[in-house]
């Protein structure tokens, strides 16, 4: 097998900071090569230099490709060449059809005129390759982001992709759409297209990856063959974060107190179909310092349910009722659920969690602003003051709290999703995906933030997709299924194959296990 790509001392600098120092990775022809790293290590970074997001000039070191040393101006000019990235946010226009999107800038045209003929039939033949059933001449807002990101991957075969690179492919995508795409990538593979991939799911790089380079703190660290079938998660893992995490989950001691939150027979139609009823007479309790999990598949309801209890955020013709500590409450607007306590910290963090273009104070202030403006004017030195205080008492790694928001890693970000929420003071604390798109060592941190949280007496509801986290941290769980809740299992009793019993059931219980 000979190489395709090597990367030789790659250094690179922002003002202030060395993103990069020294690193170095080689590939193999055909194979697929995963890079692994905490968030902000380098990996997106990386590919932005080799990609020619970072032209040559910005950087130090060299780009051997195919053999030549290479030193591209943009991204055209690396495209030129064979290579071709998809980066995590999806560079698609929604109100374009398919075919235009896989020819956008490349496109098929005679004497000046696009020829519409050959741009969908050339397009159907790249559809069939990735496995994409639909209609060359789709929107592509009508289609889900699974198939967005074969889109994607259409585009770039039709530029004679030799090299494709994959940023976090997988991130946004729900299980069958991840084992799909896991399945094109060794297609590609099998037709000699190399691949990097830059996953934090390690299961899915045991899955498909030939090797994979750690980076730590914009270095590299190593490269190890998962070839042989001897490296574990537990080994990259350590790789990571420079440590061995002996537990995937911190220990907790849990002392639980009274109830502090409870729904009673809640039910949410559709927001525009009235007559579809979404969430069916649910009734759930969490009580102080205790972490309740909410477990269900896609499409079971889970955000559904979260966003109308906070402000009835989502839906239509909902009923049912509230209660704080035992009383009634109202949470007919987000002002009035946080006022009454509650608090939602979104699974969608870039678009309704934070203001990506502000700084971190800013973000943090947000929904407890009212604390900081008792004359109607925001106080500018208390708000610089609390925000420091979380940027320490969360570890957030950014030079101050004037740093832009949109610049932090996924996992600082989600720090300040938290902090923004901490500083309203809520009783019950929703957290909708908490860990998604961020590495195991920023997940061992937001899952001891949330520990952290139960000891203090606050109530917390988790959702995720992620059963073994469910598991590892919630002291009960509630199964979702079809808008139903089907059953509620104390940790002692939970199981993956118990909750997955629950999850899938077609219609409500009529009991409560445990």
């Amino acid at each position: 097998m000979s190489t395709i790509l090597e990367m030789r001392s790659i250094t690179k600098e922002f003002p202030g900071v060395k993103a990069l120092q020294d690193v170095s990775i080689t590939v193999e022809r055909g194979h697929v090569h995963a890079i692994c790293g905490e968030n902000g290590a380098g990996k997106s970074t990386l590919m932005k230099v080799l990609s020619g997001v970072y032209p040559h000039g910005t950087y130090t070191g060299d780009i051997v490709f195919e053999g030549e040393t290479m030193e591209f101006k943009d991204i055209r000019d690396s495209e030129k060449s064979g290579i071709v990235i998809i980066h995590q946010e999806l560079a698609l226009s929604p109100y374009l059809s398919i075919a235009e999107n896989i020819f956008l800038g490349n496109e098929r045209a005679r004497r000046g005129f696009i020829d519409w003929d050959e741009t969908n039939a050339e397009a159907a033949k790249l559809l069939a390759r990735v496995g994409l059933g639909d209609s060359p001449t789709t929107v592509v807002r009508e289609i889900g982001v699974g198939k967005q990101q074969l889109v994607e991957i259409a585009k770039a075969l039709s530029k004679n992709v030799k090299l494709l690179i994959l940023d976090e492919p997988t991130a946004a995508l729900n299980d069958e759409d991840s084992a799909h795409l896991l399945d094109l990538i060794r297609h590609l593979k099998g037709q000699g297209i190399t691949c990097i991939i830059i996953s934090h799911k390690l299961n899915e790089i045991k899955a498909i990856a030939d090797e994979v380079t750690i980076i730590r703190d914009g270095r590299t660290i190593e490269t190890l063959a998962l070839a042989t079938g001897d490296i574990s998660e537990d080994r990259i893992i350590k790789g990571m974060v420079g440590r061995d995490l002996e537990h995937r989950y911190p220990d907790r001691s849990v002392a639980i107190g009274e109830e502090i939150f409870r729904v009673e027979d809640w039910t949410v139609h559709h927001p525009t179909d009235h007559d579809r009823t979404i969430i069916h007479g649910a009734s759930l309790s969490v009580r102080a310092g205790e972490v309740v999990g909410i477990a269900g598949l896609m499409g079971a309801g889970r955000t559904e349910l979260a966003m109308s209890i906070f402000g009835r955020s989502y839906g239509s013709r909902i009923s049912g009722r509230l209660y704080m500590r035992g009383e009634e409450i109202q949470a007919r607007t987000v002002p009035e659920a946080i006022r009454n306590g509650l608090a939602y910290a979104t699974e969608d963090r870039k678009v309704y969690g934070l203001n990506l273009i502000e700084d971190i104070k800013r973000n943090i202030s947000a929904a407890g602003l009212r604390k900081l403006a008792p004359r109607g004017w925001v106080d500018g030195g208390g708000e610089h003051v609390v925000a420091e205080g979380y940027r320490k008492s969360m570890n957030i790694k950014a030079p101050s709290v004037d740093a832009i928001t949109g610049k932090l890693s996924g996992g600082n970000q989600q720090k300040v999703v938290l902090s923004k929420w901490l500083y309203s003071d809520p009783e019950l604390l929703i957290l909708d995906e908490p860990t998604r798109g961020i590495d195991v060592g920023a997940k061992y941190e937001i899952y001891t933030i949330i520990n952290s949280l139960a000891a203090q007496g606050k109530a917390v509801i988790v959702i995720s997709s992620e059963l073994p986290e469910l598991l590892g941290i919630c002291d009960r769980i509630y199964a979702l299924s079809e808008g139903h809740i089907t059953g509620e299992l104390p940790i002692e009793q939970a199981t993956p194959e118990a909750l997955m019993v629950l999850m899938t059931k077609e219609k409500e219980a009529d009991h409560v296990i445990g």
